[in-house]
This record gives C-alpha cells, sequence and structure tokens, in this order.
C-alpha cells in the first residue's frame, strides 16, 4: 500500500492548444483515402450529447436508471478552410472559382492535435491526436463587416455531427484520442510516428485516416503473432528475394530431441509501408 501524494514536480499535468487540422473526404467504400491540411484552425470545441438517464420505479422504490445513447458532437473555428473542405460544407464549384451553395453535404473524417503539459517540461511533453469518424457539419452564419480601426478577421464555425463506426468488441465510436505520453519505448514511439506519417502523408504516400481496427493494430505493435512450440533443435531462418524485390523470410526447426521451447514471431509495419520481423524465443 502507499499514501497518496498531490502535485508532485512532473506530475501537474495540462492540456491546451489545437493545430494539424486534417479533412478526410468519406469515399463511396467508407474510407477516408485522401487528406488535406486545414490552415488557421483556431478551436475544436467537443461536444458529446446523450448518455441521459432514464429512472425506472417498481415496488415502491427506485428500480434502476438506464442511459440513453451517446453521441459525439464539436464545434470548428477558423480563419480559413482548405478549398476541398467546401463541397463538404454544401457547395459546388461549376465554373472555376464560381460557388453555389445549398447542394449536398458530404460525410468526412477529421484529425487534429491539442498539447500536452507539465510544470517541467511544459507544451513539450506530448501530445493527443483526436480522429474523429462519420463527420458532417451544418450551415452557420457569416458576419462581414466594414474594416476600421479595430479590424478583426472573420472566424468561420461549424456544428459537426457524426454518425459512429464499427469497432470490434466495443460500441460503435465517432473518436479516438491517443496521448503520445503513454508511448515511452523506442517500438511504441516508432509505431506512433507510422500512424503519424498514415494520418499526414510522406513523400511517397498521400495522408489518410485509417479506420479504429487498423489504429488500434499498429499502435498494438504487430501485424499478427505466430508462437511456434518444439521439442528443442536448431532454427534456421533463411532469406529469399521474391519477384517483386521483396524479401522472403523462411523459417524453419530442426529437431534434436534436447530441452522443449518456444518461439515467438511478430510481424510489426514499417515506416516505409514494408513489414519487420521480430523473432524471439524461450526454453524450458
Amino acid at each position: 500500500m502507499s499514501k497518496l501524494v498531490w502535485d508532485q514536480t512532473g506530475q501537474r499535468y495540462y492540456e491546451t492548444g489545437t493545430d494539424h487540422g486534417v479533412v478526410y473526404p468519406q469515399s463511396g467504400n467508407g474510407s477516408y483515402q485522401i487528406g488535406y491540411a486545414w490552415n488557421g484552425l483556431t478551436a475544436v470545441t467537443e461536444s458529446p450529447s446523450g448518455a441521459e438517464p432514464t429512472d425506472l420505479y417498481a415496488d415502491n422504490i427506485k428500480y434502476l436508471s438506464i442511459r440513453s445513447a451517446e453521441e459525439f458532437g464539436a464545434t470548428i473555428e477558423a480563419y480559413s478552410y482548405p478549398d476541398e473542405f467546401a463541397v463538404l460544407d454544401g457547395s459546388a464549384q461549376p465554373v472555376t472559382g464560381v460557388y453555389i451553395g445549398q447542394q449536398t453535404r458530404k460525410a468526412f473524417g477529421f484529425c487534429y492535435r491539442s498539447r500536452l503539459g507539465n510544470d517541467i517540461q511544459f507544451e513539450d511533453f506530448g501530445y493527443k491526436l483526436h480522429l474523429v469518424y462519420g463527420c458532417t457539419v451544418s450551415p452557420s452564419e457569416r458576419a462581414y463587416q466594414t474594416i476600421n480601426d479595430s479590424p478583426e478577421a472573420i472566424t468561420f464555425s461549424w456544428e459537426l455531427t457524426t454518425t459512429p463506426v464499427y469497432v470490434e468488441g466495443y460500441k460503435p465510436t465517432s473518436i479516438i484520442t491517443i496521448d503520445s505520453s503513454k508511448f515511452v519505448t523506442d517500438n511504441e514511439k516508432e509505431m506512433l510516428a507510422y500512424l503519424e506519417e498514415e494520418l499526414y502523408g510522406t513523400d511517397d504516400s498521400d495522408p489518410r485516416l485509417p479506420l479504429p481496427a487498423e489504429v488500434f493494430q499498429i499502435l498494438s505493435g504487430g501485424l499478427g503473432t505466430v508462437t511456434y512450440h518444439a521439442t528443442g533443435g536448431i532454427m534456421s531462418v533463411t532469406e529469399t528475394t521474391d519477384s517483386n524485390g521483396g524479401t522472403i523470410v523462411d523459417i524453419s526447426w530442426t529437431d534434436n530431441g534436447s530441452d522443449t521451447g518456444e518461439m515467438t514471431v511478430t510481424e510489426y509495419p514499417d515506416r516505409k509501408g514494408g513489414v519487420r520481423v521480430e523473432i524471439s524465443g524461450t526454453t524450458e
């Protein structure tokens, strides 16, 4: 057992700021394949709703309380928005540079980052990635005013609602939040960096928003793990080149009748879109 201590040095945490906004139009198959940078993002206000209690009474007492489904919404504020967002906001461009409104609003994914700080590293302590799925936005007012001696830029605002997406083993969700401060080992940091390359793109690949199952797969550190049991012996690893210039790893175990053991082969996605294989073994 240990005694509780409050406000220790290095444990005075706070969260602030918003940046790295990206919008991902949803394709016909439900994926979010190409993202566009959102410059001028000033605020994202998350507004969950629902989960309202309904009290039930029986036997002259409060029998139980059940809650309604929870929904996720948000308000996005910005000084500007990417051109690709216009069609998601109900606009169309019949001629270059000419926009018409009141068109069908389309679904999209959204990603942004907030900063984590503490009393030692301040905002360099870490950050949170917020991945939002199944978004649509409602129309909002725009107030244009004359320029005066105290000019201000127009702040655009959009009310965002969401439709949750499937998550195996859990209820459907519209938002995933990823805390970088929880990724401490080199391998964990590499997996987080790989996810960010998926979200923001690289020189060789477009930015995209992975669905929850793929996010979990990347951050859990493996594409799959296979464990082999054997009775002693010698493990052989042979690398050959396939017809596409890739590498085939062939693993075999030669039994010599000695100690029993266990070998684990784990595949990890690497940061260039390939696969890294780690092999570990134990003897009994």
